[in-house]
């Protein structure tokens, strides 16, 4: 069984995000995140900085002249904002980050460390802490047939929602190339073979070696 609550996918640092990760269920916080980002960037945040209207950066962020970020937007401290990256709104990163070079992120949140740094797209998706998107993997966040979004799980998990991407837990690996269909959810911890397309959910300390074949990592001796 895959755990897919808040509490068994993300270990939430940061007091500012807090009251989003106390939700049951990632979808949920996804749902709130667009009202909570516009508060902050309005109200603003200690120690952060205004870069532009709307957009709060934290200290020793760097943002190269051709990235292009759209309000409301926080970008924690120490993060890198690469040439091409192009953040589209209600978008919050954690400290430490990496947003490379033609990466698109729009609605999503990314905790401390997460590295997304080559041609990826991240929409309407929480990465945890530590996840990392080999080059050109992208959370595809909308079905072919336009309808809500429903997580397969043990149980099928209505969310309400017509856009969820992925649902990526602490310190996962996420292979080059990959494509994680609309409401993926990947469990801690967990690495993904490149190439491999994604539906579903997934154990945490795992390795997804392709779409029909997954082995626990204490059986591999990693």
């Amino acid at each position: 069984m895959v755990d897919i609550r808040v509490c068994a996918l993300f270990e939430c640092k940061s007091e500012l995000l807090c009251p989003l990760f106390e939700k049951e269920y990632p979808w949920e916080i996804l749902a709130a995140l667009p009202a909570a980002v516009k508060a902050l960037a309005e109200k603003g945040i200690d120690g952060y900085t205004e870069y532009a209207e709307g957009v709060l950066v934290g200290s020793g962020v760097t943002i190269a002249p051709t990235a292009v970020i759209l309000p409301p937007a926080i970008i924690g401290a120490g993060t890198e904002i690469r040439p091409g990256a192009y953040l589209r709104g209600n978008v919050i990163t954690g400290e430490n980050c990496v947003v490379g070079n033609s990466t698109e992120l729009k609605n999503a949140i990314l905790l401390n460390g997460v590295q997304v740094p080559h041609y990826n797209y991240v929409g309407d998706s929480i990465l945890g802490n530590g996840a990392h998107l080999g080059a050109g993997a992208v959370c595809s966040n909308l079905k072919s047939d336009k309808t809500n979004v429903v997580i397969h799980a043990e149980k099928d998990y209505p969310t309400g929602l017509k856009k969820i991407g992925g649902l990526i837990g602490d310190g996962a690996e996420i292979g080059c190339g990959c494509v994680l269909n609309p409401g993926t959810v990947v469990g801690k911890n967990t690495s993904v073979y490149p190439l491999t397309a994604l539906r579903g959910c997934y154990p945490e300390n795992c390795i997804v070696k392709s779409s029909t074949e997954t082995v626990c990592k204490r059986e591999t001796g990693k």
